[in-house]
């Protein structure tokens, strides 16, 4: 077992955002449509430990979605 395997990360897979106020949120119920910022064919953003480490598209086969990794950022020195 490598030393790595047992460090946790926060991983988030980011398709878009908005900014919405308290009173939508609320009034929203089962099957409501959130818009996003983004479009179809933008890249989803992959952060890990809040910083942007990667791009992607997700992928969808029947019930299953995946994320194919397209671009892996390089670090700013």
């Amino acid at each position: 077992m490598s030393v790595l395997e047992g460090i946790p990360i926060d991983l988030s897979i980011v398709l878009g955002s908005t900014s919405l106020p308290i009173r939508q949120v609320l009034k929203m119920g089962r099957g409501a449509m959130i818009p996003l910022d983004s479009h179809h064919e933008d890249p989803t953003r992959v952060y890990v430990n809040d910083e942007l480490v990667a791009e992607g598209r997700i992928q969808v086969n029947g019930e299953l979605m995946s994320l194919e990794i397209t671009r892996v950022l390089q670090r700013e020195p």
